[in-house]
């Protein structure tokens, strides 16, 4: 029959997750276990040195008591009164004739093995050495007891500095692991001080070189959560700058639907309303869809690009005809870009809305793709418009700023979204001037993949 044996669920130890409790904890056991250690060792070694004079002086005094003259001092006679059991000597003859015996409680037996030897007794253990001659046996014995006191004498004289200097050693443990962690703590109290807002660096003084580098990115990320932060604050603005005049032109617009006096009034009104309505659609779309763009972290995929664009211009093509443009792939390597689909969609049909919406009627916009010999790619966009001044192409890219004096409506937002796709998937932008059909070319490179 087995006997099921309960498990003894043992209890683990928690150990701290403070750096410098971990460092106080291990150096001081370390410390503690060497001077356990270091006793042990003394201890042993001062007891195998006492074994081994003790050994030598008994073999001396037994050789110095052997001799061809018998000793004799009366061997049934005892000192009631003596106590002196560390040290036995024993004589007697080979018959069995104690001839010689020291004073002692000490009661051994009448025995004698040549050599060293270990006997038990009067509930103690005597190391016994005995030689013999032609006439006598000589035996001299010592309590062990004697021995072990004084290698306990002679390790704890040993190991008395090591006790001494093992708490001074701790303290300096202490001192030098709390000095030099104090670092740390100060860059934590900055930390837990800091305002929700405050991005400011956080100071990298005299922190140990195992941490600094954790700070500095620290501070890197403090950088570019601050530059995220500073652009977003000033995206909200000028997103509620810029949707205040639509939603006032709209709430003009239902003024003048409600006080229309016929049909045909009525009739425009309404057409005002529903243009304003699409004009805000389209601003809100352009805001969330920049927002989505610049939030966005999603892993890039190889694309082909040049199929991207066939597609993107597919779908303008209805836009382009009713505008009287003539749109088209101009030239298309098979090239391969690592990107994002949804995004490179966005950017080619901003693009091409752009160049349609300010080529005027009978203009041309051309798309080209390019594959350089070392795997970079080219999408130019070219138009014949009226083009954008040299002055004037660095800040086309700011959100809502519009050319002075463009005849095409918009927000201003669609080169704001060309340049957060292209910066997103690591593009160059430029604006030039288009040399084959005279208008703006809208040049982006993209790396080899």
């Amino acid at each position: 029959m087995k006997v099921k044996v309960p498990k003894v669920k043992v209890p683990r130890v928690p150990v701290t997750h403070s750096l410098r409790g971990r460092l106080l904890w291990f150096l001081l056991a370390a410390i503690t276990m060497a001077a356990v250690a270091q006793a042990m060792i003394a201890y042993r070694s001062a007891l195998y040195d006492a074994d081994q004079i003790f050994d030598y002086h008994m073999q001396q005094m037994a050789l110095s008591l052997r001799s061809s003259v018998p000793l004799a001092n009366g061997a049934g006679a005892s000192d009631p009164e003596s106590d002196n059991d560390d040290l036995v000597v024993q004589v007697w003859t080979p018959d069995g004739v104690q001839l010689f015996r020291s004073q002692s409680h000490a009661e051994l037996p009448q025995r004698a093995v040549l050599g060293f030897s270990n006997v038990r007794a009067n509930g103690t253990t005597y190391r016994i050495f005995s030689v013999a001659t032609s006439n006598q046996t000589v035996q001299v014995a010592q309590d062990m007891a004697v021995r072990q006191r004084m290698a306990g004498t002679l390790a704890l004289r040993t190991v008395g500095p090591i006790a001494v200097m093992a708490p001074m050693l701790m303290l300096v443990v202490w001192w030098v692991v709390s000095g030099s962690l104090a670092p740390v703590a100060r860059v934590r109290r900055q930390v837990a001080a800091r305002r929700a807002d405050d991005l400011s660096p956080v100071s990298d003084a005299d922190l140990p070189d195992e941490v600094r580098p954790l700070v500095q990115e620290l501070n890197l990320l403090f950088g570019r959560v601050k530059t995220a932060f500073d652009a977003q604050q000033h995206f909200v603005a000028d997103a509620a700058h810029e949707l205040r005049s639509p939603l006032a032109a709209l709430k003009l617009q239902v003024l003048s639907l409600e006080r229309a006096a016929d049909d045909s009034a009525r009739a425009v009104a309404v057409g005002r309303l529903t243009a304003g309505i699409e004009r805000a659609t389209r601003l809100v779309e352009q805001l969330l869809v920049l927002a989505r763009q610049e939030a966005d972290d999603s892993k890039l995929a190889p694309l082909d690009l040049a199929e991207l664009a066939r597609r993107t211009l597919g779908d303008m093509a209805g836009l382009a005809q009713a505008r009287q443009i003539d749109l088209g792939l101009h030239h298309a390597d098979q090239a391969s870009v690592a990107g994002h689909p949804d995004a490179l969609v966005i950017l080619l049909r901003n693009l091409v809305d752009n160049a349609i919406k300010y080529t005027p009627a009978g203009g041309t916009v051309d798309v080209e793709v390019r594959r350089a010999d070392n795997g970079a790619v080219t999408l130019c966009v070219d138009d014949s418009g009226p083009g954008i001044s040299p002055e004037e192409r660095e800040r086309v890219f700011d959100r809502f700023y519009r050319v002075p004096g463009a005849s095409a409506g918009g927000s201003g937002l669609g080169l704001a979204i060309i340049k957060a796709i292209a910066e997103r998937h690591g593009a160059t932008l430029a604006l030039e001037q288009s040399e084959r059909l005279g208008g703006l070319r809208v040049r982006i490179e993209f790396p080899a993949t």
